[in-house]
């Protein structure tokens, strides 16, 4: 299976969403089981979701501190 086909799911997944048509949920852990840079991927994706989340929560939140910046990655 294709890296961005999996990418594709792990974004739909994060996002709450269906994963494309023809991927299932083993597919994609076999996938990152075997395939680090698309366990990097997730990682980075996951981390960026939590911040985004992060950010929502102290903009409806008013005497919340704004979040720490996400790790960069590159």
């Amino acid at each position: 299976m294709h890296c961005s086909r999996i990418r594709t799911a792990v974004s739909a997944r994060l996002d709450g969403e269906e994963p494309p048509p023809g991927i299932t949920a083993q597919q994609v852990a076999t996938h990152l089981d075997t395939c680090a840079a698309c366990r990097q991927w997730e990682a980075r994706a996951r981390a960026l979701t939590e911040h985004i989340a992060r950010l929502r929560d102290a903009d409806t939140d008013p005497g919340a501190e704004a979040p720490d910046q996400p790790p960069q990655a590159y």
